[in-house]
């Protein structure tokens, strides 16, 4: 049985393989550009499925890794329509079942669509805080921060790190102004808490060493191209503390719209029995 099934294969293959041209000459003409038994794919197909204005060595790349998965769905659905049972081969049922499952989704969404309240109010979101403070303690350490990457030897550096670390508002925009035009990268969080662990990617490190590094309310890192990536934390709650209420608020947010989505799908879910009931679909022996 083995062997039958490794000639079948090798024979769909080698036919995929002899139909097949150039695969640089694709991307044209509307042909039949493989074939797998008798399945074709068309040209017409296989352009589709190349992004407008990629490079040609990068749309022959695409076209035959196409091909390849195209060809090997073929050579699977011969061996398998060879050697399954007519009753292995019978998917009526899972397919109503898909299509079933598909009908009720899809008429959910349109339901939950049409009476979905998205608005959540500062009321709700401080509401839900307080009734739900122990999902909202930190797992890592959070941070307002400012961050740079500058050459070392810059003559900007020591200005801006004078008034990037100032509470002074006029002394952030400046820090702004100087880091935006001598730094290879400069981001600000002063305004916003950011997980430790973004921050750590700036500098390539785990957030624990990184942490760890700090300086004060600085964190450096020289590299040996001698460019500087600098960090001035304004601001950090540990982890196993409460999580600020302004960080939570977006997740706040979602969960609220998850809580009302549900209770929509259940609701309707309930009103659909008791309407089979009332008019006599829906009856119990």
């Amino acid at each position: 049985m083995r062997r039958i099934v490794h000639t079948i294969i090798l024979g769909i293959v080698l036919s995929a393989l002899t139909s097949c041209r150039a695969i640089s000459s694709f991307l044209s003409e509307d042909e039949t550009v493989a074939e797998v038994g008798a399945a074709k794919l068309y040209r017409s197909e296989l352009n589709k499925l190349i992004p407008k204005g990629v490079a040609p060595e990068d749309s022959v790349r695409l076209a035959s890794q196409y091909i390849n998965t195209w060809a090997l769905d073929q050579v699977f659905l011969a061996v398998a329509e060879e050697q399954l049972s007519k009753s292995e081969k019978d998917v009526t049922r899972e397919l109503e079942d898909y299509r079933k499952s598909l009908l009720k989704y899809r008429y959910e969404q349109l339901y939950v669509n049409e009476r979905l309240d998205t608005a959540v109010s500062d009321d709700k979101v401080e509401e839900y805080y307080a009734a739900h403070e122990d999902r909202f303690v930190l797992q890592r350490p959070v941070v307002k921060a400012r961050f740079l990457l500058i050459a070392s030897d810059s003559p900007s550096l020591s200005q801006i790190r004078k008034k990037m670390s100032s509470e002074e508002v006029q002394d952030l925009i400046d820090a702004d102004s100087l880091a935006y035009s001598s730094a290879l990268k400069f981001m600000t969080w002063n305004n916003e808490w950011l997980d430790a662990v973004s921050l750590a990617r700036e500098f390539g490190m785990d957030h624990a060493d990184m942490l760890r590094s700090m300086n004060g309310k600085w964190i450096e890192q020289k590299d040996t191209a001698g460019m500087l990536s600098l960090a001035y934390i304004s601001d950090m709650i540990r982890a196993g503390e409460m999580a600020p209420i302004d960080y939570c608020t977006p997740s706040i947010k979602d969960m609220i719209i998850s809580s009302r989505k549900q209770s929509l799908i259940t609701s309707l879910e309930r009103d659909l029995l008791n309407d089979a009931r009332e008019n006599g679909q829906f009856v119990i022996y």
